[in-house]
């Protein structure tokens, strides 16, 4: 099953085009400031002899994201930081100036998506900077030759990355944030942000992991495990509730083992993001691996009982094999995923476990596959991301002998349809439940709510629904989703948290709305007129200049 995700922003403009300078570039190294020196950064500029003149933060900007929720977060933080500066955000790729891409490097397929839109860039003679997990891991892949790079804890200065090259230069920063030689959990989480869905917001809560999986790429661009502080998640929260938020996904690259770099637990922030989630609103833990979940298993239950939060996890089993398990690494056995599901499906009634599996790692044996396939059977996860084996390059698992791609695909279609063959809802037809409205369908034709276990519910597109508690009787199931029809006699009901920012407006910004919007027409203004007098002294000091030379000739 797909994971990739677009991240655009909204208001279309049409852009002057703009033609690429065929001057060859020459390399700066730049002199690293002492805030550069203390983040360790590798820093490169890659200047043009040549360039046109621009106004920094009057362009048109195309943003689009691909992977998970934390490269989704990610994407959302660079798009606020340009709209705030006074750049606009734009979903036509072809009216904008510059194209903001930011990948994934989880599976091929998404970097092949990466890299032919970097292709389709070039080709249409965009500026073009790239983002995320496929530069970070490996930035010297012949296919970002010439571009300008944004690491994945460099994301606070997409600004200056976006101005160099737009001027015509190309700017590398790939390296770490680091607090007296740690590394933290990168860029500050109060900075500006575009929000995808302004009822949703998205906390990265660590980043990197401190597991070394065989298959795994990310690894490579993430690295080591690395915690914001409890105060600044909850801060983050806070702000984002006032923002008319009532849905915060907490994610990473493993949520579980959060805080275990700076002395501090998941359950202890989850219990501090508890006391400040206003009423109706909803709390979704991300995926966490089993090891590190197993020692907070009871703080974990009980916090999934909380009527403010989903009873909702994804712990990601990959194999139902323990030697497949540990060629990949995993660093823990079948029995220790069990242990995790078991004890929260008695802890938790209802609790929806959602699980991954690979098919066909490269020493995967038909009988490995076949007690995947007894442990999907005996669980029936209502949600299972399905994926084949892909040899990421630079991995221990790329060096492995592949199973012949036709095995692999017929391991895949068995699994789907294992999959395929149960319906997890079926049993809940007639239930009254009260479901979170805060998203539109993928057929638009209706809005998606999610009830306490964090099972879609589909509701009549009314206006009166999105991003409020709806209570429905379930008249309708299917595979992946039940359908709802609203109680009369019950009205909706508005989550006591603030009204939400329009689409497309920048939060964290002291002020929304038409005055952040003046706000950034002022500012437009000032830099328009400071251009203006530095232009008008220049060429009176050209004039100047010219008229001297003539006298000194003349004489």
């Amino acid at each position: 099953m797909e994971d990739i995700e677009d991240l655009a922003g909204l208001g279309v403009d049409v852009a002057v085009p703009r033609h690429r300078n065929s001057v060859m570039p020459r390399v700066r190294r730049r002199k690293r400031t002492p805030a550069a020196a203390k983040e360790g950064e590798e820093e490169e500029v890659r200047c043009q002899d040549t360039c046109d003149s621009i106004v920094p933060g009057t362009q048109s900007v195309f943003v689009k994201t691909w992977g998970c929720a934390h490269n989704s977060s990610d994407g959302e933080y660079m798009a606020g930081q340009l709209a705030a500066y006074g750049y606009r955000i734009v979903e036509d790729k072809h009216a904008a100036d510059m194209w903001l891409l930011n990948s994934c490097t989880v599976k091929n397929p998404a970097e092949d998506h990466f890299r032919n839109e970097i292709k389709a860039g070039r080709e249409a003679g965009k500026k073009v900077v790239v983002a995320g997990c496929v530069p970070q891991g490996a930035p010297r892949s012949e296919f970002l030759e010439g571009l300008s790079v944004i690491g994945v804890q460099q994301i606070d200065r997409v600004v200056e990355v976006v101005e160099e090259t737009l001027k015509g230069n190309s700017v590398r920063l790939l390296g770490q944030k680091k607090e007296a030689g740690k590394k933290t959990g990168g860029a500050s989480l109060l900075l500006p942000k575009v929000r995808r869905n302004p009822l949703i917001e998205i906390i990265s809560i660590n980043t990197g992991c401190l597991n070394q999986c065989s298959y795994c790429k990310t690894k490579h661009a993430r690295g080591e495990l690395g915690s914001y502080s409890i105060e600044e998640v909850v801060e983050r929260a806070r702000q984002s509730f006032s923002e008319g938020v009532c849905e915060v996904w907490l994610t990473s690259e493993d949520t579980g083992a959060y805080g275990r770099d700076i002395g501090v637990t998941l359950p202890q922030l989850l219990w501090r993001l508890v006391e400040v989630i206003p009423e109706g609103c909803r709390l979704r833990l991300g995926m966490t691996n089993p090891p590190y979940i197993l020692d907070h298993l009871k703080d974990i239950a009980e916090i999934m009982k909380h009527p403010r939060v989903y009873a909702f996890l994804h712990v990601p089993v990959q194999s139902g094999s323990d030697g497949v398990l540990g060629e990949m690494r995993r660093e823990y056995t079948v029995k220790d995923f069990s242990t995790v599901v078991d004890f929260l499906k008695e802890r938790v009634p209802g609790i929806t476990i959602a699980t991954d599996i690979i098919c066909g790692f490269p020493t995967e044996t038909e009988e490995d596959f076949q007690e995947t396939l007894q442990l999907c059977s005996k669980y029936k996860f209502p949600s299972l991301f399905i994926n084949q084996f892909y040899p990421r390059p630079g991995t221990p698992a790329a060096r492995m002998k592949r199973i012949p791609t036709q095995e692999v695909k017929n391991r895949t279609r068995r699994l789907t349809e294992l999959f395929q063959s149960y319906r997890p809802y079926d049993h809940k037809l007639g239930e009254r439940q009260t479901v979170l409205v805060t998203e539109e369908s993928h057929d638009k034709q209706h809005w998606v709510g999610h009830n306490k276990f964090y099972e879609q519910v589909l509701v009549p597109k009314k206006d009166n629904f999105l991003g409020k508690l709806v209570e429905v009787e379930i008249m309708e199931t299917g595979k992946h989703y039940m359908r709802g029809r609203p109680i009369d006699t019950s009205r909706p009901k508005p989550p006591s948290s603030a009204e939400p920012l329009a689409r497309g407006v920048v939060s964290g910004l002291s002020g929304v709305g038409d005055i952040h919007h003046t706000k950034q027409d002022l500012l437009k203004q000032e830099r328009y007129i400071i251009l203006s007098f530095i232009l008008l002294i220049s060429a009176l000091l050209v004039k100047l200049a010219w008229v001297c030379f003539k006298m000194l000739k003349d004489f």
